[in-house]
């Protein structure tokens, strides 16, 4: 192996490592993929602990600005694996998800629970395998909390722009989705519903349970055909 090879994947490694992203070799494909994990708390403007699994959304921003102005990057994979986070973070990394241009697709593995399903229902088609989960419940909030009017109409706003943002990105309406937020007969002292895998397709939540076969088969799909599609148009223009 040549010294610039070696250089290149200690480069990836220290990529991934870092920030659990990479741009996947062609290997002979037409298709260039990078890859992005959403994993452990999604980490806000507060840094999380040393021994927290975090994703942080300063790393995310970033990537997602450069892979849309990136001509040699065609799609992008999503993993999830999240137990939530912080909602002005999770909800910039999904809003810049939906606005990419670039095909997209997601896969929830473990779990993406709270804010993390914003962004799993913010790539063109999403996926859940069979044993992962997502918790879906209202907007909490740690710490001291002002005792007025004032800060639960701040919690509605809050819980309304997630609502919104999921419901217009995947099958469910807005008044399903309210009620497993407030279901109370599923989560042990708590407000919720936890779906697994086949019920939040059912739900109309994520589009298909499948693992990274399926995912990656249907991203390879979408940019093919996205690429059909501009082909087409210039010709037509030279036409």
């Amino acid at each position: 192996m040549s010294g610039k090879k070696v250089e290149e994947e200690k480069h990836r490694s220290e990529k991934i490592e870092e920030t659990g992203q990479v741009t996947l070799d062609k290997n002979g494909k037409a298709n260039s993929i990078h890859l992005i994990t959403i994993i452990g708390e999604v980490e806000g403007h507060d840094n999380l602990g040393s021994n927290s699994k975090t994703t942080k959304y300063e790393h995310i921003l970033p990537q997602l600005a450069a892979i849309e102005d990136s001509k040699d990057i065609d799609g992008v994979l999503v993993l999830l694996n999240t137990m939530g986070g912080d909602v002005e973070a999770g909800l910039a990394i999904a809003e810049m998800i939906a606005s990419l241009s670039k095909p997209t697709v997601s896969l929830v593995l473990g779990g993406s629970h709270s804010i993390g399903v914003p962004i799993a229902v913010s790539t063109d088609y999403s996926y859940i395998v069979p044993t992962g989960t997502m918790v879906i419940h209202p907007v909490r909030m740690n710490g001291m909390v002002i005792g007025v009017p004032q800060t639960f109409d701040y919690f509605k706003q809050i819980q309304d722009r997630i609502t919104g943002f999921v419901c217009g990105h995947c099958n469910i309406s807005e008044e399903r989705f309210e009620e497993l937020m407030m279901e109370t007969a599923v989560l042990t002292k708590d407000v919720g519903t936890i779906l697994v895998g086949e019920e939040a397709v059912e739900e109309g939540i994520i589009n298909e349970t499948g693992g990274i076969r399926e995912a990656m088969t249907k991203l390879h799909e979408l940019i093919d055909k996205k690429k059909k599609k501009q082909k087409n148009v210039k010709d037509d223009k030279k036409s």
